[in-house]
Protein backbone atom coordinates (compact mmCIF):
# COMPACT_ATOMS: atom_id res chain seq x y z
CA UNK A 1 0.00 0.00 0.00
CA UNK A 2 1.53 3.77 -0.74
CA UNK A 3 1.68 6.53 1.35
CA UNK A 4 -0.50 8.52 -0.78
CA UNK A 5 -3.01 5.78 -0.62
CA UNK A 6 -3.19 5.28 3.20
CA UNK A 7 -3.97 9.26 3.50
CA UNK A 8 -6.54 9.29 1.08
CA UNK A 9 -9.92 10.53 1.62
CA UNK A 10 -12.74 8.14 1.25
CA UNK A 11 -16.93 9.48 1.72
CA UNK A 12 -19.25 6.21 2.30
CA UNK A 13 -23.27 7.17 2.27
CA UNK A 14 -25.38 5.32 4.29
CA UNK A 15 -21.87 4.32 6.28
CA UNK A 16 -23.77 4.03 9.70
CA UNK A 17 -25.15 0.27 9.21
CA UNK A 18 -24.61 -2.61 7.37
CA UNK A 19 -21.99 -2.68 3.85
CA UNK A 20 -21.98 0.90 4.34
CA UNK A 21 -20.44 0.52 7.92
CA UNK A 22 -18.38 -2.65 7.46
CA UNK A 23 -17.01 -0.50 4.39
CA UNK A 24 -16.21 2.61 6.61
CA UNK A 25 -14.25 -0.05 8.97
CA UNK A 26 -12.18 -1.73 6.41
CA UNK A 27 -11.37 1.72 4.66
CA UNK A 28 -10.31 3.15 8.46
CA UNK A 29 -8.30 -0.17 9.21
CA UNK A 30 -6.15 0.47 6.11
CA UNK A 31 -5.33 3.82 6.86
CA UNK A 32 -7.88 5.94 4.92
CA UNK A 33 -9.90 9.53 6.32
CA UNK A 34 -13.48 7.85 5.95
CA UNK A 35 -16.11 10.64 5.73
CA UNK A 36 -19.46 9.01 6.90
CA UNK A 37 -22.98 10.06 6.21
CA UNK A 38 -26.47 8.89 7.32
CA UNK A 39 -30.33 10.38 7.41
CA UNK A 40 -30.91 9.04 10.93
CA UNK A 41 -29.32 10.73 13.66
CA UNK A 42 -28.98 8.18 16.38
CA UNK A 43 -27.47 5.79 13.86
CA UNK A 44 -24.54 8.38 12.83
CA UNK A 45 -23.69 8.91 16.43
CA UNK A 46 -23.97 5.01 17.01
CA UNK A 47 -21.63 4.40 14.32
CA UNK A 48 -19.38 7.95 15.17
CA UNK A 49 -19.06 6.12 18.51
CA UNK A 50 -18.29 2.80 17.15
CA UNK A 51 -15.71 3.61 14.75
CA UNK A 52 -14.04 5.78 17.01
CA UNK A 53 -13.91 3.53 19.72
CA UNK A 54 -12.40 1.66 17.08
CA UNK A 55 -9.72 3.65 15.07
CA UNK A 56 -9.91 7.07 16.97
CA UNK A 57 -11.42 10.53 16.18
CA UNK A 58 -8.65 12.27 13.73
CA UNK A 59 -9.30 10.01 10.53
CA UNK A 60 -13.28 10.00 11.06
CA UNK A 61 -16.00 12.80 9.82
CA UNK A 62 -19.70 11.94 10.17
CA UNK A 63 -22.52 13.91 9.29
CA UNK A 64 -26.14 13.39 9.23
CA UNK A 65 -27.33 14.18 6.05
CA UNK A 66 -30.41 13.85 3.74
CA UNK A 67 -29.88 12.85 0.42
CA UNK A 68 -33.44 14.24 -0.63
CA UNK A 69 -32.13 17.39 0.25
CA UNK A 70 -29.53 18.61 -2.27
CA UNK A 71 -28.32 21.66 0.17
CA UNK A 72 -27.35 19.47 2.75
CA UNK A 73 -25.21 17.39 0.45
CA UNK A 74 -23.61 20.55 -0.70
CA UNK A 75 -22.85 21.70 2.67
CA UNK A 76 -21.54 18.76 3.78
CA UNK A 77 -18.82 18.03 1.01
CA UNK A 78 -18.47 21.94 1.65
CA UNK A 79 -17.16 21.02 5.11
CA UNK A 80 -15.61 18.07 4.26
CA UNK A 81 -13.53 20.49 1.98
CA UNK A 82 -12.88 22.48 4.36
CA UNK A 83 -11.77 20.47 7.34
CA UNK A 84 -9.48 17.81 5.15
CA UNK A 85 -9.84 18.53 1.52
CA UNK A 86 -11.15 16.60 -1.80
CA UNK A 87 -12.12 13.42 -1.43
CA UNK A 88 -10.06 10.63 -3.67
CA UNK A 89 -12.89 8.25 -2.98
CA UNK A 90 -16.69 7.68 -3.13
CA UNK A 91 -18.11 5.13 -1.93
CA UNK A 92 -22.58 5.69 -2.92
CA UNK A 93 -24.13 2.71 -0.35
CA UNK A 94 -26.83 4.60 0.78
CA UNK A 95 -30.24 3.33 -0.42
CA UNK A 96 -33.76 2.48 0.51
CA UNK A 97 -35.95 -0.62 -0.27
CA UNK A 98 -39.58 0.17 1.43
CA UNK A 99 -41.50 -3.23 1.81
CA UNK A 100 -44.82 -3.12 3.63
CA UNK A 101 -45.86 -6.11 5.80
CA UNK A 102 -46.83 -8.45 2.80
CA UNK A 103 -43.34 -7.34 0.87
CA UNK A 104 -43.25 -4.43 -1.82
CA UNK A 105 -45.88 -2.79 -3.54
CA UNK A 106 -47.12 -4.10 -6.57
CA UNK A 107 -45.96 -2.25 -9.64
CA UNK A 108 -49.77 -0.68 -10.05
CA UNK A 109 -49.99 -0.14 -6.32
CA UNK A 110 -46.67 2.29 -6.56
CA UNK A 111 -47.69 5.65 -6.39
CA UNK A 112 -45.29 8.75 -7.57
CA UNK A 113 -44.38 9.89 -4.03
CA UNK A 114 -42.95 6.06 -3.34
CA UNK A 115 -41.27 6.09 -6.83
CA UNK A 116 -39.87 9.69 -6.30
CA UNK A 117 -38.74 8.60 -2.87
CA UNK A 118 -36.40 6.24 -3.66
CA UNK A 119 -35.01 7.21 -6.94
CA UNK A 120 -34.06 10.30 -5.09
CA UNK A 121 -32.15 8.52 -2.42
CA UNK A 122 -30.64 5.80 -4.23
CA UNK A 123 -29.94 7.26 -7.62
CA UNK A 124 -30.24 11.22 -7.36
CA UNK A 125 -28.43 10.94 -4.53
CA UNK A 126 -25.49 9.54 -6.41
CA UNK A 127 -25.59 11.38 -8.82
CA UNK A 128 -25.37 14.85 -6.74
CA UNK A 129 -22.28 13.09 -4.63
CA UNK A 130 -20.77 12.25 -7.95
CA UNK A 131 -20.84 16.02 -8.97
CA UNK A 132 -19.34 17.32 -6.03
CA UNK A 133 -16.27 15.45 -5.62
CA UNK A 134 -15.47 14.81 -9.29
CA UNK A 135 -13.84 18.27 -10.07
CA UNK A 136 -11.08 17.52 -7.47
CA UNK A 137 -11.02 14.01 -8.41
CA UNK A 138 -9.92 15.55 -12.07
CA UNK A 139 -7.79 18.21 -10.23
CA UNK A 140 -5.45 15.39 -8.32
CA UNK A 141 -5.66 13.21 -11.22
CA UNK A 142 -7.15 10.40 -9.14
CA UNK A 143 -10.49 9.42 -8.18
CA UNK A 144 -12.63 6.35 -7.23
CA UNK A 145 -16.21 5.99 -7.88
CA UNK A 146 -17.94 2.67 -6.59
CA UNK A 147 -22.16 2.44 -6.64
CA UNK A 148 -23.29 -0.20 -4.33
CA UNK A 149 -25.92 -1.88 -6.67
CA UNK A 150 -27.67 -4.79 -6.15
CA UNK A 151 -28.35 -8.42 -7.53
CA UNK A 152 -32.26 -7.28 -8.07
CA UNK A 153 -30.76 -4.19 -10.77
CA UNK A 154 -29.01 -7.32 -12.72
CA UNK A 155 -31.87 -10.25 -13.04
CA UNK A 156 -35.26 -10.92 -12.37
CA UNK A 157 -35.96 -9.69 -9.13
CA UNK A 158 -37.92 -12.16 -6.75
CA UNK A 159 -37.89 -9.81 -3.51
CA UNK A 160 -37.24 -6.14 -4.10
CA UNK A 161 -39.88 -3.53 -5.41
CA UNK A 162 -39.76 -1.59 -8.87
CA UNK A 163 -38.66 1.57 -7.84
CA UNK A 164 -35.81 -0.16 -6.24
CA UNK A 165 -34.79 -2.33 -9.09
CA UNK A 166 -34.96 0.16 -11.58
CA UNK A 167 -32.68 2.68 -9.21
CA UNK A 168 -30.11 -0.14 -8.94
CA UNK A 169 -30.31 -1.17 -12.31
CA UNK A 170 -29.72 2.15 -13.52
CA UNK A 171 -26.27 2.22 -11.44
CA UNK A 172 -24.78 0.52 -14.23
CA UNK A 173 -25.94 3.28 -16.75
CA UNK A 174 -24.84 6.04 -14.47
CA UNK A 175 -21.21 4.54 -14.08
CA UNK A 176 -20.43 3.67 -17.89
CA UNK A 177 -21.74 7.70 -18.44
CA UNK A 178 -18.39 8.26 -16.41
CA UNK A 179 -15.79 6.22 -17.76
CA UNK A 180 -14.77 8.00 -21.14
CA UNK A 181 -15.48 11.74 -19.68
CA UNK A 182 -13.13 11.08 -16.39
CA UNK A 183 -11.35 7.97 -16.95
CA UNK A 184 -8.02 10.40 -18.51
CA UNK A 185 -7.92 11.86 -15.79
CA UNK A 186 -7.43 8.63 -13.36
CA UNK A 187 -11.12 8.29 -12.10
CA UNK A 188 -12.79 4.98 -11.93
CA UNK A 189 -16.31 4.21 -11.40
CA UNK A 190 -17.90 0.86 -11.00
CA UNK A 191 -20.31 -0.76 -9.72
CA UNK A 192 -20.32 -3.62 -6.62
CA UNK A 193 -23.61 -5.79 -6.68
CA UNK A 194 -24.41 -7.42 -3.73
CA UNK A 195 -27.10 -10.38 -3.45
CA UNK A 196 -29.07 -11.18 -0.19
CA UNK A 197 -26.36 -9.95 2.25
CA UNK A 198 -27.00 -10.53 6.48
CA UNK A 199 -28.05 -6.77 7.10
CA UNK A 200 -30.91 -5.26 9.52
CA UNK A 201 -32.17 -4.39 6.04
CA UNK A 202 -32.53 -7.92 5.10
CA UNK A 203 -34.15 -9.42 7.93
CA UNK A 204 -33.61 -11.87 10.31
CA UNK A 205 -31.95 -15.28 8.23
CA UNK A 206 -34.53 -17.57 9.53
CA UNK A 207 -37.34 -15.50 7.73
CA UNK A 208 -39.11 -17.21 4.78
CA UNK A 209 -37.74 -14.57 2.46
CA UNK A 210 -34.28 -15.36 3.55
CA UNK A 211 -34.71 -19.38 4.10
CA UNK A 212 -36.00 -19.35 0.11
CA UNK A 213 -32.95 -16.95 -1.06
CA UNK A 214 -30.44 -19.01 0.84
CA UNK A 215 -31.72 -22.21 -1.17
CA UNK A 216 -30.91 -20.56 -4.50
CA UNK A 217 -27.51 -19.75 -3.38
CA UNK A 218 -24.92 -22.61 -4.15
CA UNK A 219 -23.07 -21.03 -1.58
CA UNK A 220 -25.90 -22.10 0.83
CA UNK A 221 -25.40 -18.98 2.85
CA UNK A 222 -26.37 -15.36 2.95
CA UNK A 223 -23.18 -12.90 2.87
CA UNK A 224 -21.58 -10.66 5.31
CA UNK A 225 -21.54 -6.81 4.86
CA UNK A 226 -17.16 -7.49 5.49
CA UNK A 227 -17.62 -9.68 1.88
CA UNK A 228 -19.19 -6.74 -0.01
CA UNK A 229 -16.94 -4.18 1.63
CA UNK A 230 -13.60 -6.14 0.71
CA UNK A 231 -15.31 -6.19 -2.74
CA UNK A 232 -15.50 -2.33 -2.27
CA UNK A 233 -12.28 -1.40 -1.02
CA UNK A 234 -10.47 -3.83 -3.79
CA UNK A 235 -12.26 -1.14 -6.78
CA UNK A 236 -11.18 2.01 -4.29
CA UNK A 237 -7.70 1.34 -4.47
CA UNK A 238 -4.77 1.54 -6.80
CA UNK A 239 -4.90 -2.11 -7.53
CA UNK A 240 -7.99 -1.85 -9.72
CA UNK A 241 -6.61 1.44 -11.61
CA UNK A 242 -7.57 -0.78 -15.07
CA UNK A 243 -10.94 -1.53 -13.69
CA UNK A 244 -13.43 0.71 -15.00
CA UNK A 245 -17.01 0.53 -15.52
CA UNK A 246 -17.46 -2.73 -14.64
CA UNK A 247 -19.52 -4.94 -12.62
CA UNK A 248 -18.71 -6.69 -9.76
CA UNK A 249 -21.73 -9.40 -8.51
CA UNK A 250 -21.12 -10.63 -4.94
CA UNK A 251 -23.47 -13.05 -4.52
CA UNK A 252 -22.14 -16.68 -3.80
CA UNK A 253 -23.05 -17.88 -7.36
CA UNK A 254 -26.74 -16.92 -7.39
CA UNK A 255 -26.81 -14.53 -10.40
CA UNK A 256 -23.25 -16.08 -12.54
CA UNK A 257 -23.43 -14.03 -16.06
CA UNK A 258 -21.80 -15.09 -19.25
Amino acid sequence: MTNRQTERIAVVTGGTTGIGLATAQYLLARGHRVAIFGQNEGHVRNAKDDLTREFGAERLFARTVDLVQPPQITAFFRELEQSWGSAGVLVCNAGVSPKGVDGPSPFDEVDLKEWNSVLSVNLTGAMLCCQAVLPGMVRHGFGRIVFVGSIAGRTLPRIAGSAYVTSKAAMAGLARSLVWPYGAHGVTANVVAPGRIATAMAGAISAPTNQAAIARIPAGRMGVPNEVAAAIGFLAGDEAAFVNGAILDVNGGEYAPA
